[in-house]
């Protein structure tokens, strides 16, 4: 299971917290792969961007409407965080939902 957020992320600490040998992987360095991004996207649609995020707020009307692969590759920190990957499985935030799908409390 490979969890992609922020090292001082609250909702990525918890998720770490919570499940026992996991990988961790900083979406600022070295980044969430392409592949990755593009499934997520695939699978959460415009719930994978974060626009409530400060990056987001920077952004203005112009750069938020662009495509929002480019936008996650030129800036990670607009992720929605956590993104848990087990396998072909994915799930976003730390959410009752994800914490019952992963069957911890």
């Amino acid at each position: 299971m490979i969890i992609y957020g922020l090292k001082n992320c609250d909702s990525c600490r918890m998720a770490l917290k919570s499940l026992p040998d996991v990988e961790f992987v900083d979406i600022r360095k070295p980044g969430v792969p392409v592949d990755v991004l593009v499934s997520a996207l695939g699978v959460f649609g415009a719930k994978f961007v974060n626009r409530r995020s400060t990056t987001w707020r920077e952004l203005g009307p112009e750069g938020q409407a662009g495509d929002p692969l480019a936008l996650l590759k030129q800036h990670p920190t607009l992720m929605k965080r956590p993104l848990i990957v087990r396998g072909d499985q994915m799930w976003l935030g730390w959410t009752p939902e994800t914490r019952a799908a992963l069957g911890v409390g």
